[in-house]
């Protein structure tokens, strides 16, 4: 699968222009990779090819097969749910950080729009809401070609917002989303998980199934640094100097509590928690999606 998973590295990605050019990059090698791997047998395979008749959506034509065959097929899913599903980004200004070759923006957006082609491609309505300390898009979640679009078009220019207070935003969404369905939160999580865990439990609450995708960097996961190192708040105006050998074990202590308040609160609630490192390829995140909708399906 080593082939494929080049396909899913964040940094070759970022060379790759165009959003919609890169989730269908991502969704084709993951697939591509599942009939090769330990993970084959979920609902992401089709059920079989049957050829084209008039009056079939084209949107299902399998045009690879097109180009060998020179003849019209379609894809058929084993079966159509129409779950809603709804993409949760932070785009709050810490999200901006990144020294891993992208920034965590950058990897939740590729992560975001790959989870939407996918769901795309399973035939469920796909939503989007972006936030940082409050929503900032919203895109009601529905399973059309052009809609899907308007989500990886939103994608592509992405930009920053301001500090984040993720409680705030997470008991809107709460309240927004009226229709039970499977909710995706894609974030850094740098908030109280207290607060954090409310908000979620307010959502978990309104009926609907959860998958929190921890996005972090890999110089926050493992904080690499040597030489003294001045660390500048992103979402507010502190800065200081300090000789990382000095601060490592406590920042890496205070970084497990954090993770662990997180693993264990989105545990007690059945929620499905994924810490994501952004130097890392994103399979594991779009087989964490399929695991959890599979169980759904």
């Amino acid at each position: 699968m080593a082939n494929q998973l080049r396909f899913l590295d964040p940094k070759v990605l970022s060379k790759i222009s165009g959003m919609d050019l890169r989730a269908r990059t991502v969704v084709e090698g993951f697939i591509y990779g599942l009939h090769r791997s330990p993970y084959r047998g979920f609902s992401v395979e089709f059920a079989e090819y049957r050829e084209y008749a008039p009056g079939d959506d084209i949107r299902f034509i399998d045009w690879k097969v097109f180009a060998r065959s020179d003849r019209y097929y379609l894809k058929e899913f084993e079966e159509e749910t129409n779950l809603n599903c709804h993409i949760l980004l932070d785009c709050s200004a810490s999200m901006g950080y990144g020294n891993a070759g992208v920034t965590k923006m950058e990897y939740a957006s590729y992560l975001a729009a790959s989870l939407g082609y996918l769901i795309f491609q399973q035939r469920d309505g796909v939503g989007m809401m972006v936030f940082d300390n409050e929503i900032r898009q919203h895109v009601p979640a529905r399973n059309r070609r052009g809609h899907l679009l308007t989500i990886l078009n939103y994608l592509d220019k992405l930009e920053h917002g301001a500090k984040t207070e993720l409680s705030l935003p997470l008991h809107q969404i709460a309240e927004t989303i009226n229709k039970k369905g499977l909710i995706i939160l894609i974030s850094d999580l740098l908030d109280e998980p207290e607060q954090v865990i409310e908000g979620l439990q307010h959502i978990r609450f309104k009926g609907h199934d959860l998958i929190v995708f921890h996005v972090m960097d890999d110089s926050e996961l493992n904080f690499p640094f040597k030489n003294a190192t001045k660390f500048i708040d992103l979402e507010g105006s502190g800065e200081f100097m300090a000789i990382p050998t000095m601060v490592r074990d406590t920042y890496m202590k205070r970084l497990n509590e954090h993770i662990e308040a997180f693993k264990r609160g989105c545990g007690r609630m059945q929620v499905d928690y994924h810490l994501l490192n952004t130097s890392k390829p994103l399979d594991f995140a779009l087989f964490s999606y399929l695991t959890n909708r599979s169980r759904k399906g």
